[in-house]
């Protein structure tokens, strides 16, 4: 009888022993599987955005990287709390960091030595429930460069009649003697002293982008298609007041887009985590209420319109903090003319 017991306690131990190889053979291949399906949009992503890599090392580093962001993109938009989605997009391959490097400069630390007036100060009558001022032709096509001239684009929309692309290339060279660098690493204001002082910017078409520093083109400079007369702040940590600047014009605004969550922004009004770390200039061309009431600005990126509603992120409007999402009320400015 004895015997028969440690026969079948082996045959217990190895019928378990068979069950927890076949667990592990299981994991391992639903692991394989899971690696075979992300190298798969891998090599989808390496195709759509024409990226090659100098050796094999680099090319396994970027897909854990790759793969990395896409467990937290899929984790981000399974949580039904959050109003918002992630994609992956041109900035898959990047950690958060080396995405923060390559595309965030904005001198959140320095602050315009000018005081300016705020001509909408002392306005009483009610603001529209909403406004989008593509609809009403002020605002260009989404560009994959900086963002310092969308609202002097803008308001000569709103004083001529005419949109015209401007130059961004030219205060990427010419503006050297300020910090602005075509908005990509410098003041918003200091661009609009540029321009004023310059006596206006060419058209893009005249002195078109190429994305990095270059020596001044003094005959293209010379070939003026807008002016502006000054700029001026929108008073600091008021969203009130800047809603009241955007319902009248486009405005230049400074913001944290530093997250994650931002890097990856696909839809939705965003609500996400962000700090307070200026570190990007965009563009808020408008405002409004999502369907399920939340208030939001309407902001042109300038990431190109594979990111984000096109090209555009909405952010949540009317928060608790003084300094709005992102500290999109702490540095704004626009243009007058």
């Amino acid at each position: 009888m004895e015997l028969i017991n440690n026969q079948l306690c082996k045959l217990s131990i190895c019928f378990g022993l068979i069950l927890l190889m076949g667990a592990w053979s299981c994991e391992a291949t639903s692991r394989s599987l899971q690696d075979a399906s992300m190298r798969g949009r891998y090599e989808q992503w390496l195709a759509r955005y024409g990226r090659v890599y100098n050796d094999i090392n680099e090319s396994e580093k970027r897909f854990n990287i790759f793969k990395e962001n896409g467990a937290f993109i899929e984790s981000s938009n399974n949580n039904a709390k959050k109003s918002y989605k992630l994609s992956i997009n041109q900035f898959a391959d990047l950690t958060n960091e080396e995405f923060k490097a390559s595309r965030n400069g904005f001198k959140g630390h320095e602050c315009s030595a000018k005081k300016t007036s705020f001509k909408y100060e002392n306005i009483t009558a009610a603001v529209p429930d909403s406004m989008d001022w593509r609809k009403k032709g002020a605002v260009t096509p989404i560009k994959d460069q900086g963002q310092c001239v969308a609202a002097t684009e803008g308001i000569t929309q709103l004083t001529t009649g005419k949109l015209i692309s401007l130059s961004e290339q030219e205060l990427v060279d010419c503006d050297t003697s300020g910090e602005d660098q075509g908005c990509e690493g410098g003041l918003m204001d200091d661009a609009f002293q540029f321009i004023q002082q310059n006596h206006g910017i060419s058209t893009e078409a005249s002195y078109p982008y190429n994305g990095v520093d270059g020596t001044c083109n003094t005959k293209k400079e010379a070939t003026i298609a807008a002016r502006i007369t000054g700029y001026e702040d929108v008073p600091a940590n008021s969203e009130k007041a800047l809603l009241t600047a955007v319902s009248h014009q486009p405005v230049s605004v400074a913001i944290d887009a530093s997250g994650s969550d931002f890097q990856f922004y696909s839809s939705g009004v965003f609500t996400g985590t962000c700090g307070t770390s200026l570190d990007h200039g965009v563009t808020a061309v408008g405002y409004g209420v999502s369907d399920d009431g939340t208030k939001y600005w309407l902001v042109k990126n300038s990431w190109g319109t594979e990111w984000g509603e096109e090209g555009y992120i909405r952010m949540q409007r009317d928060v608790d903090a003084a300094e709005g999402l992102c500290g999109i009320a702490m540095s704004a400015s626009y243009p007058t003319a």
